[in-house]
């Protein structure tokens, strides 16, 4: 409550910035000039393509060539291929057309 209404002789202090909800210890994005992905192939033309890929999606990566390891470019993939939200579709209204194609409202047709 408000000191304004209720005042009881002592004002209560505002609380700091960094306790005031905001962010301050905030973490680089993977894939950013600050963090840069990680990542490993085999042969130099398959850098070039991995490289055409990082420039077409604006990210950036230290990309090594060494043919004795195996490809590791698994944090590139899972930035590409993030998950897309699931949205419901609208629920039909008891007076807009019937989906069937009758021409009749929903709930005279399949409504019920």
């Amino acid at each position: 409550m408000s000191d304004k209404f209720f005042f009881k002789g002592r004002r209560t202090p505002k609380p700091a910035y960094g306790e005031s909800g905001y962010n301050t210890k905030r973490q680089a994005k993977p894939g950013t000039q600050a963090k840069p992905l990680i990542l490993s192939v085999q042969t130099n033309e398959r850098q070039a393509e991995i490289q055409l890929i990082l420039e077409a999606h604006k990210l950036f990566a230290t990309i090594s060539v060494d043919a004795s390891t195996d490809e590791n470019i698994a944090e590139l993939e899972a930035i590409i291929n993030k998950p897309k939200a699931v949205t419901a579709e609208a629920k039909i209204n008891r007076n807009d057309p019937c989906t069937c194609g009758s021409g009749k409202k929903y709930k005279k047709c399949c409504g019920g």
